[in-house]
Parts: C-alpha cells; sequence; structure tokens
C-alpha cells in the first residue's frame, strides 16, 4: 500500500509538470490587455465542474470595469442557475509590464497575474463556501483573447495540489 501512494504521487507530480506555461503564448495575437479589455460593460456565461467533470452549477455575471487612480476596480455581479446571486468586486494594479496583483474580499492573499500574447494567467487562493463549510482552495485562471470583444476563460481548481473541480467562462465586451 506504501509503495502504491508513493508512485500515485510521484504520478502527481509528474503530471503537474506537463502543463502549458505562460511564454507558451509569446506569438499569439491579438494581445491580451486586462485594464484596456475589461473598462466598461463585460457580459459572461459560465460553469462549474466536479472531479468527474460533471456539470454541478451554471451562472451568468455581469462585469463593470472602470480605471481609478492607476487601478482597474471590476465589479462582477453573478446570478447562479438556482436563483442564488453573489458580488464580487476587485482591485487590480499593474506591478510590472504585463504583470498585475488584486485583491478581493473572498481572496485570500494577494491574486497574481501575468499576461503574454493572447493569454492571461490568473492565480489566487479562494474561499469556497459550500453547505459542509468554508473551504480553501486555490485557483489557476487562463484567459485567452479570441478578438476584440469575446474572451475564454479555462480555471482549474485544485486543494492539496489535486484538481477538484473546473470552470469554464466565456465573456463579451458589450459596446
Amino acid at each position: 500500500m506504501r509503495l502504491a501512494k508513493c508512485w500515485l504521487l510521484l504520478l502527481c507530480i509528474w503530471l503537474s509538470g506537463c502543463s502549458a506555461e505562460i511564454d507558451d503564448y509569446r506569438a499569439t495575437t491579438p494581445k491580451f490587455d486586462l485594464f484596456n479589455y475589461f473598462v466598461g460593460t463585460t457580459h459572461a456565461w459560465g460553469m462549474v465542474q466536479d472531479y468527474t467533470e460533471k456539470q454541478t452549477r451554471r451562472f451568468e455575471v455581469v462585469i463593470e470595469g472602470r480605471i481609478e487612480n492607476n487601478q482597474l476596480i471590476l465589479v462582477e455581479d453573478f446570478v447562479f442557475d438556482d436563483g442564488e446571486k453573489d458580488q464580487r468586486i476587485w482591485t487590480i494594479n499593474r506591478t510590472a509590464d504585463d504583470e498585475y496583483e488584486g485583491r478581493a474580499d473572498d481572496i485570500v492573499g494577494t491574486a497574481r497575474g501575468k499576461e503574454v500574447g493572447n493569454a492571461l494567467q490568473w492565480q489566487y487562493d479562494f474561499v469556497l463556501k459550500l453547505d459542509s463549510g468554508d473551504v480553501q482552495v486555490h485557483f489557476d485562471d487562463w484567459l485567452y483573447r479570441q478578438d476584440e470583444k469575446r474572451v475564454f476563460n479555462l480555471t482549474k481548481i485544485r486543494k492539496f495540489g489535486l484538481e477538484v473541480g473546473r470552470i469554464t467562462l466565456f465573456f463579451e465586451k458589450q459596446e
């Protein structure tokens, strides 16, 4: 049994090294610009899947973005398929060319992001509110700019380094 656990641990470590790197997108276009894309109104539609890839929730979100004191303020208003509503307000700072830090009330510590080419990787720890209690998980968001109006977002949700869920999201900038 102990040998099986060691092999499983080694397999997890090996597989985690097989993921994409942000620099893989250096030659892709259109260039992602977090501040530029999210200023104004953006609508998004998404779903949450558990570790078996079963869809567990659907949602719509309206995002209002503005620049204040060189910070991007994003007000995200969520409506879930069961009628639940939620709001998250992000305050995002550009810390270097193509690098960002952000904070929101339900984020643990500071979110960090980097954009290269048409991609943005955004990582943070998040407190999920479940019926059984609060659980802290790690979000690894990958946003891919498709054109001037559209962005795809794929998120892996991890606990103890293991993937426990996914979020798929589609953004569309409004006129």
